[in-house]
């Protein structure tokens, strides 16, 4: 084998990253929130620096930014999402608690939906009775 079929390594190609700006810009969330994230324990790790001490995101860090934003969409609190950052950072071997973490979410956003649902049905019946009534104005009655 020449060293041309040799994989390069990978320090010759580093994985990019993105400063806080960047990556304010690619989840849609606001520097200070991002600032928060890591200060309050949400992230998997600390976020990396460049040499000149500026934050540095990976695409890792990127996908589990938008779990968290995800996570806080639904509703599940931030104790929640600190709880299973937790879990995740503490390695393998806690698999059934972050599962029942993310099965109790995942009931309540069922139950959220069903409640949305409804509503949307109120909507649409009162929608139906305006569409009526405007009919029945063409009509002339």
């Amino acid at each position: 084998m020449t060293t041309l079929d040799a994989a390069p390594s990978p320090a010759a190609h580093p994985a990019p990253t993105y400063s806080i700006a960047e990556t304010a810009a690619r989840t849609g969330l606001t520097p200070h929130t991002l600032r928060y994230y890591e200060r309050d324990g949400l992230m998997l790790h600390d976020v990396g620096r460049s040499v000149s001490g500026h934050r540095r995101y990976t695409a890792q860090d990127l996908h589990w930014i938008e779990l968290i934003n995800r996570l806080r969409s639904t509703g599940m609190p931030i104790r929640e999402i600190r709880r299973y950052a937790d879990l995740v950072r503490a390695g393998s071997g806690n698999e059934t608690e972050r599962l029942a973490l993310l099965r109790g979410h995942r009931q309540q956003v069922l139950s959220q939906l069903t409640q949305v649902q409804e509503h949307l049905g109120a909507i649409d019946r009162k929608i139906g009775i305006y569409l009526d009534r405007l009919e029945q104005q063409e009509l002339g009655g």
